[in-house]
């Protein structure tokens, strides 16, 4: 299995239109929270925030508004679904991609219902990933651009 710091950077996903998003990473697992952003910037997205905590991802949402938010569903003390639901409490027009390795679709239409624009699957490869996530962020910038 290939270190998350060795994952090759594909110049060819890189939007330009996407280095003018911001997004907070939101995931109780440091090695996850690392994948995601080698994802965001392999993308173009250059101004990213961590949380390790839902408590700490509101009030770091609260304090930069980012562009789109990564979120986990599997956390401890506050589950997904309740950071969502308090994220759209601070912003009702908050962007959140949930990304868990998750797949029930029930769980699926929870988040989707509570507002998220993009479901990833954690354990899909990573190019898929890239693709999933930039599709979402072209809709974000006003376009269909494709990773």
């Amino acid at each position: 299995m290939e270190s998350l710091s060795s994952l090759p950077t594909d110049a060819s996903a890189a939007n330009p239109a996407f280095g003018d998003l911001s997004a907070l990473i939101i995931d109780d697992e440091a090695h996850a929270r690392k994948y995601v952003r080698l994802l965001l910037e392999s993308l173009g997205v250059t101004t990213l925030w961590e949380a390790g905590s839902g408590a700490e991802g509101l009030a770091l949402y609260a304090e930069h508004q980012p562009s789109v938010v990564l979120l986990d569903v599997n956390m401890p003390v506050m589950k997904g679904d309740v950071v969502l639901t308090k994220l759209c409490e601070i912003d009702p027009h908050a962007a959140v991609i949930v990304m868990t390795s998750e797949s029930q679709i029930g769980v699926v239409k929870t988040f989707q219902q509570l507002g998220a624009i993009g479901y990833v699957l954690k354990h899909v490869p990573r190019e898929t990933a890239v693709k999933m996530i930039g599709e979402v962020l072209g809709a974000l910038v006003g376009g269909d651009e494709e990773a």
